[in-house]
């Protein structure tokens, strides 16, 4: 009886009902029988095709299919299984999850084949594909940053090939020997700036001027002159050789060179011209105001440091879990506080006055510091202060595995990225077979190929040949006919 099911019902002009068609699609070995009753619930599938397809004739059958079985009426698909599984669900479910262990982009290239919309994808699953394609865009971009340290464009001019020759030796420490020096120089002459900064608060090292003020010693000011001198020119050829000056000026790690430059000019201009517009003493303020300022340079180390850039991502990650922490410090300070303050009003000698004074208690007991210049005196002041000890300890333990997790992703992600930057240029020598990456533009052009709409990067990555980018950043269409690896 199993057999007559596959003989469908024929209505009064002679046809098949679509309804009670019954087929077998082999996908990769895994056979599953479809009905065409679930199938049209969605006829601009390719499995819903498969039911009109049988009275088209041969041509059309292939076309939707690798193979066919006139006897069985069995599909054959070289495709995935383990997607085909879950793709199948919308006949059933209306959605579609991904399974664990599915690449996002595999999985996207098969929804495309079965010819399903992606917005039956669930949104947790979008996510996932989501965070994929950021990845395939920053390694497109690790990419094509080499590809442009590697090029040599011939119609370029001199200055355009010595401003690209500036740009390289002052923001790329990898591209040469050279530049690799100037990174470490960089690094020094910061080094030395901090410390000499924090050597001039020193009485010791002091001198007294005319007018009986301490000032830092000459020395000390001639190696800052040198140190800012170093930071001026360093930033003034950055400026020169960037090819996005705009984009230059409103970076963040520019702006905080500006801001360890600036205070120098400025306390500089108010000492020399200041004093006749204003009295001395408001000068002396305004120097030492932007003196101080000279603290920022030291977030100068982040430009040479993946640790520093790397922490920088994670707490930016990490602004909920923060949130949470200072949420649940913000409450404890707060109840805390208010009791401790009630506990200890019966005692004479209190040292909690007002429930705001009490929030500084509240704060070095709840973080742990406790400086101990204001102190419960009463026994149930005490067990309120333990109290509070150990729901900081608590509140701030939770949220920091959070925290760390960012932390750890980030790094391996960037690691991860690298090497998949240098897997991409690999395969590209290796097609190009020229025994290097680099040559011209124009020569790179002439293997991707015309592309108007596409970002250059995008036409850079199609000559590797990469499963992981073919897919993914070219607006082309490209159905595999098996199953293929993704990296």
């Amino acid at each position: 009886m199993a057999g007559e099911s596959r003989f469908p019902d024929v209505d009064s002009n002679g046809s098949e009902k679509n309804e009670d068609i019954e087929i077998i699609v082999n996908v990769g070995g895994a056979r599953q029988v479809l009905y065409g009753e679930n199938l049209n619930r969605y006829p601009a599938t390719r499995l819903a095709q498969l039911i009109n397809c049988l009275s088209g004739g041969y041509d059309t059958i292939f076309s939707l299919c690798d193979d066919y079985d006139p006897g069985k009426r069995e599909f054959y698909f070289d495709r995935d299984p383990d997607a085909f599984k879950c793709i199948i669900d919308i006949y059933y479910f209306g959605e579609i999850h991904m399974k664990k262990g599915i690449c996002p982009i595999c999985f996207k290239n098969e929804m495309e084949f079965w010819k399903v919309d992606l917005k039956f994808l669930d949104d947790c699953c979008k996510t996932h594909l989501s965070e994929k394609k950021e990845e395939l865009e920053e390694i497109a971009r690790r990419v094509q940053l080499i590809l442009d340290d590697l090029g040599v464009d011939a119609s370029e001019n001199r200055w355009k090939r010595c401003q690209k020759y500036i740009w390289k030796l002052m923001e790329k420490p990898e591209s040469s020997y050279s530049a690799r020096v100037i990174a470490v120089l960089s690094f020094l002459f910061i080094l030395i700036s901090s410390v000499v900064m924090c050597l001039g608060t020193i009485p010791e090292l002091q001198i007294v001027d005319s007018e009986g003020n301490h000032v830092e010693h000459p020395t000390l000011d001639n190696i800052e002159t040198a140190c800012i001198g170093w930071f001026t020119l360093e930033y003034m050829l950055r400026l020169i050789s960037s090819p996005n000056k705009l984009y230059f000026v409103i970076s963040f790690m520019n702006i905080i060179d500006v801001f360890a430059i600036l205070p120098f000019y400025v306390s500089l201009i108010l000492t020399h011209l200041g004093a006749g517009m204003m009295e001395l003493t408001n000068v002396q303020q305004a120097v030492q105001a932007l003196r101080i300022m000279r603290i920022a340079r030291i977030f100068k180390l982040a430009r040479h440091s993946t640790g520093l850039q790397t922490l920088t991502y994670a707490l930016k990650r990490s602004f909920k879990e923060l949130g949470l922490l200072l949420m649940y410090l913000a409450v404890g300070i707060f109840v805390f506080s208010a009791l401790g303050y009630t506990m200890e009003q019966s005692h004479p000698e209190t040292l909690f006055k007002s429930i705001p004074q009490s929030f500084w208690w509240a704060i070095i007991t709840m973080t742990t510091v406790g400086y101990g210049d204001i102190y419960p005196k009463t026994t149930l002041g005490k067990l309120n202060a333990a109290t509070s000890f150990l729901c900081g300890v608590i509140a701030i333990a939770l949220p920091i595995h959070p925290i760390i997790n960012n932390f750890v992703r980030y790094y391996n992600k960037q690691r991860v990225l690298e090497t998949a930057a240098k897997h991409e240029l690999e395969l590209m020598e290796l097609y190009s077979g020229e025994g290097k990456v680099g040559g011209s533009k124009n020569e790179l052009e002439d293997l991707m190929g015309e592309g108007k709409e596409r970002p250059s990067w995008s036409r850079q990555l199609k000559v590797s040949h990469s499963d992981t980018f073919i897919h993914l950043l070219s607006d082309e269409k490209h159905y595999r006919t098996r199953l293929q690896s993704c990296k």
